[in-house]
């Protein structure tokens, strides 16, 4: 599957506040965080120096991926709202996009990546781990529904 990835501008908010409102759902419950960074990514990530990346195949987004700068932290960025269309899960897709998202952090000059997860969403823990995060105790969390912290130290 060919998908290829665009930088993030207004057009794409629809798409990436609705494939990660799917999983939260199906998963967890939406927290105050996820509306923060949901319901206006332009001014909560994008503007304080993140970036997002959208997945497009066959003119369809079918994957997004934020990179969000932290401060005060040991961490650059938090690779944070990574979600797959169910439709394209399984193909490979989350890998590629959790690459790209990598190489563009590299861009933005960072040393190191940070993310909280799950340890329900098995896949997801797998495809960090096969792109190189290992777990680490971290810095605190306003998710209830964390229960892992990973990191990923770049070249």
């Amino acid at each position: 599957m060919d998908i290829r990835f665009e930088p993030y501008d207004h057009s794409f908010a629809k798409a990436f506040k609705e494939l990660n409102e799917e999983w939260i759902k199906k998963y967890f419950r939406m927290e105050e965080a996820d509306h923060k960074a949901l319901d206006n990514p332009q001014e909560y990530i994008i503007n304080k120096g993140g970036d997002i990346i959208i997945g497009i195949l066959q003119e369809e987004v079918v994957g997004v991926c934020a990179l969000i700068k932290m401060k005060d932290s040991p961490y650059d960025f938090e690779l944070a709202k990574m979600a797959i269309s169910p439709n394209v899960q399984g193909k490979g897709l989350g890998f590629k996009l959790g690459q790209r998202t990598i190489e563009r952090a590299k861009e933005l000059g960072a040393k190191n990546v940070y993310l909280e997860s799950n340890t329900k969403l098995t896949p997801a823990i797998n495809l960090y781990r096969k792109l190189g995060f290992v777990e680490v105790e971290g810095i605190s969390t306003p998710y209830d529904r964390c229960n892992i912290k990973m990191e990923l130290t770049l070249d």
